[in-house]
């Protein structure tokens, strides 16, 4: 039996709990959160043990295999590399993993040197409608990929962003396309392939923030296909679409609903839609079952399965992410890899570190 322990009490901690008593073979232990009431409710709820910080918990309880580590994002690589090599403990990371690509080089050459596992949350590659759409692309049943859209206009007000100090900063949580459209980046370079050039348009609109609210950008694939990406929390006054489209030499597919939980368009199968979409009860979906029954399934013994989103794809994002705010920093067209890191994304902030240092 696999034991979990959790940094981090947010809203999204909940979900992960929920999730995991529904896996066989591994269990929730204990969870850390320097809001020690936070701790302390999750505790009552589902009866495990609570601490004011990680090393406090793993220091107790040395029998944790896993720590998930569920705090602002960034916090995450300091402490990633922290449990790495004071505890050799594997590791569940929330989305978005780390803010700088060179953070995931290091956290997982550490992971390597330790024999420890990495574990990216992106929850929604396992839902119906993109697993479909997945296995149409590589079937070569949509044809060769022609253009490739991203559409996200949701409402952040002004008071979502004062609600926590790291929110709408540079260093620890990035703008709109590394919070709220992270997962759809992802899954637009999972789908239709890596991006090659971009160029961007940045705005902060209607929020008092350092970082931008709204991107809209134009993209070139390898694959020859292009694209156009528009992702934005001004929208007002709530949220309207979170959508993905592939046009391809075959047909028309588009993915949607909150989660990307919902198989809208398919034109090479019509009926396809109602039976790869899925109704979720909140805007995480069903896809953290499906993580954690992945991760028991990498330590099984007894059928060798290697976790599906591996070093090459974490970073290939996280340098996608990056390329976005370098394009924007220098105000013209950019490589994706051949540009080094955004000046801002990640910047130290020690200031806001220390509010939210679980040691």
């Amino acid at each position: 039996m696999l034991k979990v322990g959790i940094i981090g009490c947010g809203r999204i901690t909940g979900h992960h709990l929920k999730s995991i008593k529904k896996v066989h073979g591994i269990k929730i232990t204990a969870v850390c959160d320097f809001d020690l009431q936070k701790a302390k409710d999750y505790s009552k709820k589902y009866n495990i043990k609570y601490f004011h910080n990680f090393d406090e918990m793993l220091t107790q309880l040395n029998d944790i295999d896993i720590v998930a580590i569920i705090t602002p994002s960034g916090m995450h690589y300091e402490q990633a590399v922290a449990i790495l090599k004071r505890y050799r403990k594997h590791l569940i990371i929330e989305k978005p993993l780390f803010l700088k690509p060179s953070h995931v080089k290091k956290v997982y050459n550490l992971a390597k040197k330790y024999r420890c596992k990495i574990f990216p949350v992106l929850q929604n590659r396992y839902n119906k409608s993109v697993t479909r759409l997945k296995r149409a692309i590589n079937s070569g049943e949509l044809g060769r990929i022609r253009i490739t859209n991203v559409k996200v206009r949701w409402c952040r007000p002004e008071r979502y962003y004062k609600m926590s100090k790291w929110r709408g900063t540079f260093s620890h949580d990035g703008g709109v396309l590394s919070n709220q459209g992270i997962h759809h980046l992802d899954l637009l370079r999972y789908l239709a392939g890596e991006i090659k050039e971009i160029f961007v348009f940045m705005k902060t609109q209607g929020a008092k923030i350092e970082v931008e609210n709204t991107i809209v950008a134009v993209l070139n694939h390898y694959n020859g296909a292009v694209g156009t990406l528009e992702v934005t929390t001004a929208a007002r006054p709530k949220d309207f679409e979170a959508s993905i489209s592939i046009v391809g030499s075959k047909g028309l597919a588009q993915i949607g609903g909150s989660a990307v939980n919902e198989l809208q368009i398919f034109t090479p199968k019509e009926k396809d839609c109602k039976k790869f979409s899925q109704k979720i009860p909140n805007n995480y979906g069903f896809g953290h079952i499906q993580l954690y029954k992945n991760i028991v399934k990498t330590f099984s013994k007894r059928k060798k399965f290697d976790f599906p989103v591996n070093e090459r794809d974490s970073f290939n994002t996280t340098k996608l992410l990056n390329a976005f705010y370098r394009a924007d920093e220098l105000n013209k067209k950019v490589n994706v890899f051949s540009i080094e890191e955004s000046k801002r994304l990640g910047r130290k902030n020690e200031k806001i570190s220390k509010l939210y240092r679980l040691r």
